[in-house]
């Protein structure tokens, strides 16, 4: 069985705009999306740009990864393995 890690993703440069569940729509094209979130500033509320989505199969996984450009809320966000 394939380890959780391997099935989630890094998304960067996201708008303040974007919520987890525009993040979770977006990224539900590619795969079952089991999470998704948004890393919020704690002092501020305001969205620090980046997130995570995790996806119920490996394939969600590959098929956001293997896709050059993702344009969410009208800005090019950087998809990426994620490390953790």
């Amino acid at each position: 069985m394939a380890s959780r890690s391997i099935q989630r993703i890094f998304v960067g440069n996201l708008p303040w705009t974007v919520s987890r569940r525009e993040l979770r729509e977006y990224f539900s094209q590619f795969g079952y999306v089991t999470s998704a979130l948004v890393v919020f500033n704690k002092e501020t509320g305001m969205s620090r740009g980046y997130g995570f989505v995790n996806f119920a199969k490996r394939e969600g996984y590959i098929n956001a990864t293997k896709q050059n450009d993702h344009v969410l809320d009208g800005a090019v966000i950087r998809v990426q393995p994620s490390n953790n």
